[in-house]
């Protein structure tokens, strides 16, 4: 009977692990949270106001505020891992809230011995090291406010792991888009959310390339990641390579290419009105936010992905047109016309 139960555990499936994570309700939060409920993990959700229960997509959504310790120390009992990608709304309140959220999810981490997975950016880094693709190494020398938080909030993880308690995965990738609409530049400049695409706003000034980084993809990496924790270093960075935007007009054409496929007339492309950004922003807190990092699309910013591809082995890469395609139909940009025709 014991050697009967024993080959029973034994070909019984085992659960991934089980995480926590803080933002799920988020772009890069919410695909992490849904991926890694695939790959067969307990995903717990921490979220204001929200009742306890379990979704559709099995997520235990727990009620909780990332800025209260006690809180974040609660949802994370059990959790290997802590998904903190969670951040202020609108960009609003980086100095008062980034750091202290982060370290609530520090102690909860050095309590349990979890690893901390954390969507970077490239905000930390400064035009010194603008001049080639951008290795982990490279020296953080930000230009604006919310770069110089990225950095200590960096910092803070970096010598939490020292400490040899808890461990980190930093994941910086371009801008981000995909089809859960969210605090992106597709969904919220570029297109608009449930129109048809008539016009696509490129906010990168005429020749200079940009980086973007499809959701899913990023999630993927960072689970790909995540199974290889134990054989990484306990402080670790990746860039991803993502989507390269050599002229700051390919992604634009890659939408009127669906946008045409799919039966519809092809959108103009248009300049992004920064000008009228600049004459709203005195009036609106998150506009003069984004106002301050409009240098990312003056000048050229990219990430080199060759330390993820030497673990990896390849960086997850769905082709671009597919991502934008599935983009907007997540966003409702493709609708069904009168004749029952996707456009």
């Amino acid at each position: 009977m014991q050697d009967s139960q024993q080959t029973n555990a034994a070909a019984a499936p085992r659960a991934a692990g089980q995480a926590l994570v803080l933002g799920a309700t988020g772009g890069i939060g919410g695909e992490v949270a849904r991926q890694l409920r695939q790959a067969g993990w307990h995903v717990r959700a921490m979220k204001r106001g929200v009742q306890a229960t379990v979704d559709g997509a099995g997520i235990e959504w727990v009620p909780g505020d990332a800025l209260n310790a006690a809180d974040v120390r609660a949802a994370a009992q059990g959790c290997s891992v802590i998904v903190h990608a969670v951040n202020p709304p609108g960009y609003r309140r980086w100095a008062e809230w980034v750091l202290p959220m982060m370290d609530n999810t520090i102690a909860a981490a050095r309590a349990l011995g979890a690893t901390v997975v954390l969507p970077g950016t490239v905000y930390n880094y400064g035009p010194d090291v603008f001049a080639q693709a951008i290795r982990e190494d490279a020296p953080q020398n930000p230009v604006t406010r919310k770069g110089a938080i990225r950095v200590a909030l960096e910092q803070r993880l970096a010598d939490a792991s020292a400490s040899g308690e808890m461990r980190v995965i930093i994941v910086r990738a371009g801008d981000f888009f995909g089809p859960k609409a969210g605090n992106n530049w597709l969904a919220q400049g570029m297109v608009k959310p449930r129109q048809a695409v008539t016009a696509v706003q490129l906010p990168s000034a005429p020749g200079v390339g940009h980086q973007y980084a499809y959701l899913p993809d990023v999630a993927a990496t960072m689970l790909a990641l995540l199974q290889r924790r134990h054989e990484l270093p306990a402080f670790a960075r990746f860039h991803m390579a993502g989507y390269w935007d050599a002229d700051g007009r390919e992604f634009g054409r890659a939408i009127q290419r669906v946008v045409a496929r799919r039966g519809g007339k092809s959108p103009a492309l248009k300049s992004f009105p920064w000008w009228l950004m600049r004459l709203a922003s005195p009036f609106v807190a998150t506009l003069r936010e984004l106002l301050e990092m409009r240098y990312l699309w003056t000048t050229e910013v990219r990430m080199d992905n060759q330390q993820l591809v030497r673990v990896l082995g390849k960086e997850p890469h769905t082709p671009l047109e597919a991502a934008i395609e599935a983009t907007l139909e997540g966003l409702g940009c493709l609708q069904v016309g009168k004749a029952g025709l996707r456009v």
